[in-house]
């Protein structure tokens, strides 16, 4: 089981091997099929239909398994085109995640202006807005507030950057953050259909959020694989939230996890490789994943998920 663990993580050149392998068996199989034809006096469909396709010289064979390696099957990326923003996307909610680096030795009075701030913003526009969690980063990019807010819709979202803009109270306060920010970042992020955002809730602990930069036109295989895989780790966990982006930096997935603490993280996740479809979930989309970060974070006072 760890050298399977291992081998998802880290790949191999067999695993490199199998997915050109698996590009390759096509072309075989119709190789196979069409040669099965000639000595079938009966003429058998499948046969019939082979012959009748089109022949591939040898440069055309070499093209196909290099599009097939580097941007997936043509069936795949015939169902992205054609499903991707309906059957990915649960379609009720538009997500930001807002990021805030904050100059070393600020971050207390960043929080305490942002705990005056954000429940304003709820106050004044629930329930077309609405805080999802604020968190502070306690491994990993430190000095940094992470932020995701839930709008309803496009026009919601829209509307809310108006109103941001004429409220003399939210401006004031804005203009009181900026000195103690190094960066500001923005993603709008559309939610996936199997995970929703948890609801409010206090649990305390350590969340970790996962952000995952996928090869373009890999996201329907990634949906598809961890399917799969939260149904695994539901059995251990409770799965807080995940997302993917769709302005600002694109081919990224977020997941939000919480723990009650580091050591029962270990173990969960420990435990997960004993749930028959994780080890499968793990080998199947780390091929996909071209970079990869965990942040673990503590929640601020006034966050919906802490």
């Amino acid at each position: 089981m760890l050298s399977t663990a291992r081998t998802a993580l880290f790949g191999t050149g067999t695993l490199r091997h199998g997915a050109l392998r698996a590009a390759v068996q096509p072309l075989y199989s119709s190789r196979r099929l069409g040669s099965s034809r000639s000595d079938d006096s009966h003429g058998n469909h499948e046969g019939s239909v082979a012959a009748d396709e089109p022949k591939r010289t040898l440069p055309q064979k070499a093209s196909h398994i290099v599009r097939s390696i580097l941007h997936g099957s043509e069936q795949v990326r015939q169902e992205t085109k054609d499903t991707l923003s309906k059957v990915l996307a649960r379609g009720k909610y538009v997500h930001e995640l807002s990021t805030h680096r904050v100059k070393p030795g600020c971050m207390d009075e960043y929080k305490a202006i942002v705990a005056e701030l954000y429940p304003l913003i709820v106050r004044n526009h629930s329930p077309r807005v609405k805080l999802v969690g604020s968190w502070e980063t306690d491994i990993g990019d430190l000095d940094t507030a992470i932020h995701i807010w839930e709008y309803q819709g496009y026009p919601a979202l829209s509307r809310a950057y108006s109103e941001y803009r004429a409220d003399s109270a939210y401006t004031e306060l804005h203009q009181k953050l900026q000195p103690l920010l190094r960066e500001r970042k923005s993603q709008i992020m559309l939610e996936f259909q199997f995970w929703p955002t948890h609801p409010p809730v206090a649990r305390g602990g350590v969340y970790e959020l996962r952000s995952y930069t996928l090869k373009s036109g890999t996201l329907l295989e990634w949906e598809q694989n961890w399917r799969v895989g939260v149904e695994c780790r539901k059995h251990h966990e409770v799965p807080m939230g995940a997302w993917f982006s769709q302005l600002g930096s694109l081919n990224q997935v977020h997941h939000l996890w919480q723990y009650p603490d580091l050591q029962l993280r270990k173990e969960v996740r420990e435990a997960a490789w004993s749930e028959n479809g994780w080890p499968e979930t793990v080998l199947n989309t780390v091929p996909l994943i071209q970079k990869m970060s965990s942040r673990i974070m503590l929640p601020m006072p006034f966050s919906s998920l802490k």
